[in-house]
C-alpha cells in the first residue's frame, strides 16, 4: 500500500471477505477495507490491482455501513477480468471516493422513480438503501429494472425484500427475453415506464445502465411528463483517473469523474456524444 498523503493516486488496503456470483459474468465484491474510505451514494472509487492496473466503480452497498463495501462488477475487460479471479482473503486496492453524490435533500418529499438496466442496477443499489435508510422521508419510491434475461438479473435474492419497506417501495422487473422460469414481463425497461398513479410534477426519475438505454429511458420520461431537471443521469463511461487528469470523461465542459457522475439531463442536454 503507499500511504503518501500527497500522492493522489495512493490507495488503501481492502481484504476481500467474500464474492457472490450474481450472473455468468457479473459478481460482487464484499471488502472491508483497512482505513476508512466512506462514501455517499452516487460516489464511485478506483479498484487497484496493484501492480496491474486499475478501474472506476460505484460502491453498491448501504453507505451508513463503514466496515465493508460491495462493488459488483461485470468482467469485460482485462482488469475486471482479473479482479474477477479474486477471491476471500485477497487484498485489493481502494482509493477514493470521487465525484458527486445523489441530492438526497433534493428527493425529500418527492416520489422517485428510478430505471435501471443490467449492471447499472449496482449504483442504483447504493441509492435505494440510502433512501431506505429514511424511507419515510420519499413519498413512493419506484425501481423498474430491465435485465437481458431472467439469468441476467442481478440481485436475485434482493429484490423481493426491497418490496417490504413501509409499504411505498414499488418494483417491477422486465427481461427483454423470458423463458420457461420467467413469470414476469417481457420486453425492454422503457415498456414499464409509465405513469399511473404517480404524480409526475412531484417526482424525480433516476437512470443508470449502458448507454442505449439510458437514451431511451430518458426520451420516455420526457414522453410521459418529466423536466429535463427532473431527470438524473448517471455518467459513468470513460473514467479512467478519477480526479480530472486524464480526460478520458470529458462532457462538454465537465468532466464525469469531477463534476459527476449523476448529472441532471438539462445540465448536459445538448453537450456532443453524451449517449456513446
Amino acid at each position: 500500500m503507499i500511504s503518501c498523503a500527497k500522492n493522489p493516486y495512493a490507495f488503501i488496503d481492502a481484504e476481500v471477505l467474500k464474492v457472490t456470483d450474481e450472473t455468468s459474468n457479473i459478481k460482487t465484491f464484499t471488502l472491508r477495507p483497512r482505513a476508512d474510505i466512506s462514501f455517499r451514494a452516487g460516489q464511485f472509487m478506483e479498484v487497484t490491482l496493484p501492480g496491474i492496473g486499475e478501474a472506476p466503480f460505484t460502491p453498491s452497498s448501504n453507505h451508513n455501513f463503514k466496515e465493508t463495501l460491495d462493488f459488483t462488477i461485470m468482467s469485460a475487460g482485462r482488469v475486471t477480468k482479473l479482479l474477477h479471479q479474486a477471491k476471500a482473503g485477497d487484498v485489493i486496492g481502494l482509493r477514493g471516493p470521487y465525484g458527486a453524490k445523489y441530492p438526497l435533500d433534493v428527493f425529500k418529499g418527492k416520489e422517485v422513480f428510478i430505471v435501471g438496466g443490467g449492471v447499472g442496477l449496482a449504483p442504483l443499489r447504493a441509492l435505494l438503501y440510502a433512501l431506505f435508510n429514511d424511507v419515510n422521508d420519499y413519498k413512493k419510491i419506484i425501481l423498474r429494472y430491465g435485465a437481458r434475461s431472467p439469468s441476467d438479473i442481478v440481485y436475485k435474492g434482493e429484490i423481493d425484500s426491497w418490496k417490504t419497506k413501509a409499504g411505498h417501495v414499488d418494483i417491477m422487473v422486465s427481461c427483454d427475453v423470458g423463458d420457461p422460469s420467467w413469470n414476469g414481463h417481457v420486453g425492454l425497461v422503457t415498456t414499464i415506464l409509465k405513469t399511473e398513479g404517480l404524480d409526475v410534477n412531484n417526482a424525480v426519475a433516476i437512470v443508470c445502465g449502458p448507454p442505449i438505454m439510458m437514451k431511451f429511458a430518458t426520451f420516455k420520461l420526457l414522453d410521459l411528463g418529466f423536466k429535463d431537471s427532473q431527470i438524473y443521469l448517471s455518467m459513468e463511461k470513460n473514467m479512467s483517473c478519477g480526479i480530472g487528469k486524464c480526460g478520458h470523461c470529458r462532457i462538454g465542459p465537465y468532466y464525469a469523474c469531477k463534476d459527476g457522475p449523476v448529472f441532471s439531463y438539462d445540465k448536459i442536454k445538448g453537450l456532443p456524444n453524451i449517449w456513446d
